[in-house]
């Protein structure tokens, strides 16, 4: 084949292009249509067992004459073909979110340190050059901010917005002006003290330090379906049918997702004396567990929380919580710091949407697998 000449490789291109053709065209094209294009290929065929060139190329500009006129290309053929190319793109990219991989982003520390939510970072510095900064924001998925008042300033609303479900804003609207930054309203509110009410002098610093996105991880919703959750899976879950969640979500809202630890199944007898998580009576052996109970690496093990901040369960050492069938307890790893089913209950089994993945950006020590 390497020393098959151009011309007879060429003859052969348009013998299989032609038999494409008339296998797809033939239950439409006209009788007198189809036998023209059967003539051609047997034509060619006939022009190539002679391995002549002037045989073949005759061949080859009879046919290009007669699909052309049989079948003219359609207008825009160009436009079209990207426009395909684009739309199937899209459904497979929607089958793949649908039915195996979905992109979620960690909103709060609840996690931490197996994973991170959105972090402000109040600093005095000021903003690093342009290189830094943009290598931070896309290796490290953080932003510097340096926001200063323009004359005496109150603020009057935060706004946030959110493009392509990936980069958010914030507005800050005040007294005949506004600022805008990139970065979430939650983080300026708790980290940075930005609030509407608040009175800013001339020149003074309203936000200034580094916000860091919330880890970007896939979550995998195939594997369930060949096994059951098992404790210690990092689990993503909606929240319908949770009542204290519900009550909380804005107008419209139907659902949220949440993403926390399976610490109980179904039938399990849970109990927590700090920094302990005890399972059917025992203090648990699973590795994922043993790890946040250790209070090295940043894990502080698990608390027990109060009943004046809302707890329900596991409120002290002795009290015990045993799951009903077909459901779960899920538990942040930054058990001080997480709202979980401690606070409001037990996850039922048909919300369970996968189970986090990996972690595919920021770049951080936190890349990779989820453990």
């Amino acid at each position: 084949m390497i020393f098959t000449p151009r011309h007879i490789k060429e003859g052969k291109h348009y013998r299989h292009a032609l038999k494409r053709l008339i296998h797809y065209k033939e239950d439409i094209l006209p009788e007198k249509d189809l036998a023209t294009l059967r003539g051609l290929l047997a034509d060619l065929q006939a022009a190539l067992k002679t391995r002549q060139r002037a045989a073949i190329e005759k061949v080859r500009n009879d046919i290009e004459k007669s699909v052309g006129r049989i079948v003219p290309p359609l207008p825009n053929a160009g436009w079209r073909e990207n426009v395909e190319v684009f739309v199937v793109a899209i459904v497979i990219a929607a089958g793949v979110r649908a039915y195996f991989l979905q992109p979620f982003k960690i909103p709060t520390g609840s996690m931490q340190p197996t994973l991170f939510g959105i972090v402000g970072t109040p600093n005095e510095e000021p903003l690093p050059n342009i290189l830094k900064r943009a290598f931070d924001l896309v290796w490290l998925g953080r932003h510097h901010i340096d926001l200063r008042a323009d004359g005496e300033t109150e603020v009057r609303e935060l706004r946030e917005s959110t493009y392509l479900n990936f980069f958010t804003f914030t507005q800050i609207i005040c007294n005949g002006k506004s600022y805008r930054l990139f970065a979430s309203k939650a983080p300026l509110v708790k980290d940075f003290e930005l609030r509407p009410g608040k009175i800013y002098a001339d020149g003074e610093v309203m936000a200034r330090g580094t916000v860091d996105t919330g880890d970007q991880v896939f979550v995998d919703k195939f594997s369930y379906n060949f096994r059951r959750p098992e404790a210690g899976d990092v689990f993503v879950f909606k929240t319908t049918g949770i009542p204290r969640i519900q009550a909380t979500l804005p107008a419209g809202v139907e659902s949220q997702h949440y993403i926390k630890r399976l610490a109980g199944l179904p039938g399990q007898a849970l109990r927590i004396d700090a920094p302990k998580l005890f399972v059917n009576g025992a203090v648990s052996e699973n590795p994922l567990f043993q790890r946040v109970m250790s209070e090295k690496n940043g894990y502080r093990g698990y608390s027990n929380p109060s009943t004046l901040q809302g707890a329900l369960y596991l409120t002290a050492p002795g009290d015990s919580f045993t799951l009903p069938e077909k459901t779960y307890f899920a538990l942040g790893d930054n058990s001080d710091h997480s709202s979980d089913s401690r606070f409001w209950g037990i996850v039922p089994e048909q919300n369970v949407a996968g189970r986090g993945f990996v972690v595919y950006w920021p770049f951080s020590k936190r890349w990779g697998l989820i453990r």
